[in-house]
Formats: structure tokens, sequence, C-alpha cells
């Protein structure tokens, strides 16, 4: 069994939710990626998604935008995101790390050095926001070959086919997009969330987290109720921005918004176990 599918069983036996913040490596320095993604474990993140920068990121908002623009000014790329992940992977071998980012760098690095590197580092999972699954072809079967999970999106406007295309490719969970637009949106309807995930559990065994407009612990909280997982990004990122000055506190600061969340997500769920994971 895959750390992913190892840690959502966990929860679903526990009846919780997935904390899942996303950080992209190298902001604001390189040096402090891998002490902040143990931070993010020990204030109780469940699983990690870790940001490839890159130079056009068309899915994410300005606060993601300006994160990929502090890192590349330090000249990180995929090969030294791995060299992190491996680092990470020293002192902690249980928390699942899924690379989040965008298909050039990989091209450029060649389909199966990827794949391969990847896996030797201890990535669990890969979500590539543009590469639609129905054109995962040569990349997906390498994937499959090193035990990696392909991760993909859907959206409010995500039809039953799409839905059922995603699925079939997907292992690990399915990010749901919450909103329409990019991240760092404010309106959530977790109402709305709700019902769509009705509608994709429908056609879907695997878990399904849900990010895009979660900003606080009560947010959190609100998702937690009805998603498998709950993933964090802008918010996370907003503060590692506020503290760039500072990269010494960003540690503490991210425990603490952390223990916020999964307090508020544990107390929003406890008794309410029959919510989580079903179908």
């Amino acid at each position: 069994m895959s750390r992913i599918a190892q840690c959502f069983q966990t929860l679903r036996e526990q009846g919780r939710s997935a904390l899942v913040p996303y950080i992209t490596a190298g902001d604001p320095e390189p040096g402090v990626t891998v002490g902040l993604m143990h931070a993010l474990v020990e204030g109780g993140a469940d699983l990690l998604e870790l940001g490839v920068p890159f130079s056009d990121p068309m899915a994410d908002g300005p606060v993601i935008q300006a994160a990929c623009e502090r890192a590349l000014l330090h000249h990180v790329g995929l090969r030294r995101v791995l060299q992190m992940v491996k680092e990470f992977r020293s002192r902690d071998s249980r928390t699942p790390v899924v690379l989040m980012g965008y298909l050039n760098p990989i091209e450029a690095m060649g389909y199966a050095a990827f794949a391969a590197a990847a896996r030797e580092a201890g990535v669990d999972g890969v979500l590539i926001v543009d590469l639609p699954p129905e054109e995962g072809g040569e990349l997906l079967r390498l994937l499959d070959e090193e035990a990696l999970d392909p991760i993909f999106l859907l959206s409010p406007t995500s039809t039953t086919r799409r839905i059922e295309s995603v699925c079939g490719r997907a292992r690990g969970y399915v990010y749901y997009v919450s909103l329409k637009g990019v991240t760092g949106a404010n309106t959530l309807d977790v109402k709305q969330v709700a019902g769509r995930l009705d509608t994709i559990r429908a056609h879907c065994t695997l878990p399904v987290g849900v990010g895009f407009g979660i900003k606080d612990a009560e947010t959190a909280a609100q998702v937690a109720r009805v998603a498998d997982a709950v993933i964090v990004g802008s918010a996370v990122v907003r503060l590692v921005e506020a503290h760039a000055d500072a990269p010494q506190t960003i540690a503490s600061e991210l425990r603490a918004l952390m223990g916020s969340m999964r307090g508020a997500m544990d107390a929003a769920t406890r008794g309410n176990e029959t919510m989580i994971g079903e179908t």
C-alpha cells in the first residue's frame, strides 16, 4: 500500500479528514524549505503538496505566482526540489509528499529520468496542473512503473464524462477545485461543494480533497465535514510571504496555523465519522 493510501485509510478509520498544506519549494529561500515541511507536519499536516517553481503558473493567483518568482530568483528548479524531498525523507519516512506543478520542467528533464528520480527521492504522487489525463500517455505509464500516484483536478464545471475519465486514471486522491478561477479566491459555498462531492463520489472510489478558498481554521473545519482532505495553499504561502524578511520565524508560524486548522477540523468531524470517506 502506498504512503498516500495508507494515510487516507488511517484517517478514515479515525473519522478524520486529511490536512494537506501546499508550499512552494525554495520560497522565500531554498535553505528553509525542508524545515518548513517538517514544521507543517509537526503542526498537524497529514500530507504535503510541494510546489515546483515555474515561470508561468497559469492556475495560480498572485500569491503563489509571487512565491514562484521568489523561488526562481534563487534558481530553484525541479532537480533541486527533488533533492529537498530526499533531505526531508532522511527524517520523515511516513508523511506522503506530492509534487505539484506544470509539465514543462518535467519535459525538460525527461519523463523517464523524472519518474525514476522522483521515486528515488521519496516522492509519492505527482499533480501536473496542465496535463489532462487523456494526454498522459507515456508519462502516466512511467509514473505507474515507479509506483507514483498521478493526481488530477476536477472543477465545478466538470461533466460526468470528465469525472469518470479523471477517476479512471487517478490514484491516491482527486483534487476538487472548489471555485472557478485561480488560487486565492475568497468565497466558498460549502453546501455547493458538498453537492458536487456527492456527484464525484458516485463515480469515484478515491478520496476527494477540496482546495481553493480555504483561508483559516473556520473554513477548514467547514470543508472537513464533507471532504476527505482539506487542501490549503494560498493561506500558507501568504503567511510565508509575510515573514519572508525573517525566515527563521516562518516555521513557528506554520506550526501555529496547522495546529489551529487541525484542531478545528477534528472538532468539526468528531462523532461525524460516517460523513467522511463514504461513497
